[in-house]
């Protein structure tokens, strides 16, 4: 990861040193370009180490070994007519919740994470794949000869799990054009064909092909065309469409193309940190609490149905610990600029 032929640090190399060393990703190509001008890659790394955000890293890692639920997660929300619950989250009776410790402990994450050939461990990525089809599962949707509807799949095992288990998947990803300025393609977070999303361990190359199809798709645009699916999912895609208002309005859009009583299932960044101050970017936006009331005020008097919000943080050790860069297991809280984030996962069934 060192200078390229040009005496210029990769763009590659850039990517990385946001992500390892101050956890974001760059706001704009502009920013790419500043830090690709370093002469070396130990140039480039000084100057990230003297940068306040990585200060502000050190700075919360001595100052505090563990999380501590802040008050503003305790109370009921804003709109009384939104069903809510504080207590520890079950993979096994979904609603909308947190990724916590003790769900890993549950057979219904050890069965989902064989199901995807995965090894259980403490990772909220994992999580979040579970998080889906536990709530799918949960909601009679994983039966055979239905129709799921993938947004931002990357290379996720899900539309593997879902093709053998007798389901019809249309798995989709942003076109190139709108993942290169994320630096997605370098990455090898996205998915640029049908072959990519093989899973012959999960189920043979041929049988895949007979199940699941794949198409580029801007989820700031869904396409009219795509229609009738008895569900939609998408996993950590969201907080990068823009800004925040990007990803609650895809949210809402993410239901016209189900049919009355399909269900959505989302997952995203969550902010433990703070009610109100926050990240907002091109490429990272991280939720509070507040907009996820918002969205599901907004949805509730819509007439449909969301799965009850719960915030509750996790109260086992490993529900304590913030990960830094550069990340490790356990990998449930993560320090990203000065705030402390997690998964969450949004579930809402369509009205009839």
């Amino acid at each position: 990861m060192g200078a390229d032929d040009t005496d210029q640090v990769s763009r590659e190399a850039v990517l990385w040193a946001f992500r390892c060393f101050i956890g974001r990703e760059p706001v704009d190509e502009q920013e790419i370009s500043l830090h690709q001008q370093h002469p070396s890659f130990e140039s480039l790394r000084a100057a990230f180490v003297g940068t306040r955000e990585f200060a502000t890293y050190l700075r919360s890692h001595q100052a505090t070994n563990s999380f501590k639920a802040p008050l503003f997660l305790l109370g009921p929300p804003a709109d009384q007519a939104l069903p809510w619950r504080f207590e520890p989250p079950l993979l096994a009776a979904p609603v909308s919740q947190m990724c916590t410790g003790s769900q890993m402990e549950e057979a219904t994450f050890i069965r989902w994470c064989e199901a995807m050939q995965v090894v259980p461990a403490a990772h909220r990525k994992i999580w979040e794949f579970c998080f889906v089809l536990a709530t799918l599962d949960s909601n009679g949707m994983l039966r055979s000869g239905m129709r799921g509807l993938g947004f931002g799949v990357g290379q996720e095992p899900l539309p593997a799990v879902l093709a053998k288990l007798g389901l019809f998947v249309t798995a989709t990803d942003a076109p190139i054009d709108i993942q290169a300025p994320a630096g997605w393609a370098s990455t090898g977070q996205h998915s640029a064909s049908l072959e990519a999303l093989y899973r012959p361990k999960i189920l043979p190359d041929e049988e895949f092909s007979r199940r699941v199809e794949f198409r580029f798709v801007d989820m700031n645009a869904i396409p009219e065309d795509l229609q009738a699916y008895d569900f939609c999912w998408s996993s950590c895609a969201l907080e990068h469409l823009g800004s925040l208002e990007h990803g609650l309005r895809f949210i809402e859009e993410s239901l016209r193309p189900l049919r009355p009583g399909g269900w959505a299932v989302h997952t995203t960044e969550f902010n433990l940190s703070s009610p109100e101050a926050t990240i907002e970017a091109p490429d990272l936006s991280l939720y509070r609490r507040k907009d996820f009331e918002s969205v599901a005020s907004r949805l509730a008097a819509a007439g449909h149905q969301v799965q009850p919000l719960n915030f509750h943080p996790g109260d086992l050790a490993v529900d304590e610990h913030i990960d830094l860069p550069p990340y490790a297991l356990p990998h449930l809280k993560l320090m990203v600029a000065e705030y402390v984030t997690t998964s969450f996962g949004f579930a809402v069934r369509k009205a009839w």
